[in-house]
Parts: structure tokens; sequence; C-alpha cells
């Protein structure tokens, strides 16, 4: 076994950790948008491409138009990180 296969493996593996680090969202975040916010993300941000943070940004956004469920769920988060 030569050392090209893991070189080529540890290169492209690198971006990808480097994107998930950059999205600064993590799966709890994840997973309470798309339960908690999933009508006020297709309401308010409907033509915002998901990933880096987008749909996270875009509802901080129009907080004021955010729903009830959802902003308990943001708050929560916050509250979980402290």
């Amino acid at each position: 076994m030569t050392i090209r296969p893991f070189v080529f493996l540890l290169l492209s593996a690198f971006p990808m950790l480097a994107f998930s680090q950059m999205a600064g969202m993590n799966p709890e975040e994840m997973k309470a948008i798309r339960t908690y916010c999933k009508a006020d993300v297709e309401r308010l941000c409907p033509g915002v491409q998901p990933g880096g943070g987008r749909i996270k940004a875009c509802l901080m956004e129009k907080k004021e138009q955010m729903s009830v469920g959802c902003a308990q769920a943001l708050q929560q988060l916050k509250k979980d990180k402290q």
C-alpha cells in the first residue's frame, strides 16, 4: 500500500471538517430549527440556501416575525450553551 491513497483521503476530508466548523451550528441547533422552525423557514426564508448557518442567520434577521415556538426553541438552545 502506498501513501498516496492516505494523502488523498486526508486532503479530501479536511475541507469537510473545516466547513462543518465554519457552519457554526451544532446538531441540536439544526434539529431544533428543523422541528420547531420549519414553517417559519418556509415563510420567512424561502430562497435561503441551507448550510453555513444561513437559515439561522435569516431567522435571526427576521426574529420579530418568528413564531413563538421557534423563538422559544432557539432561546432554549442559547441558554443551554451558557
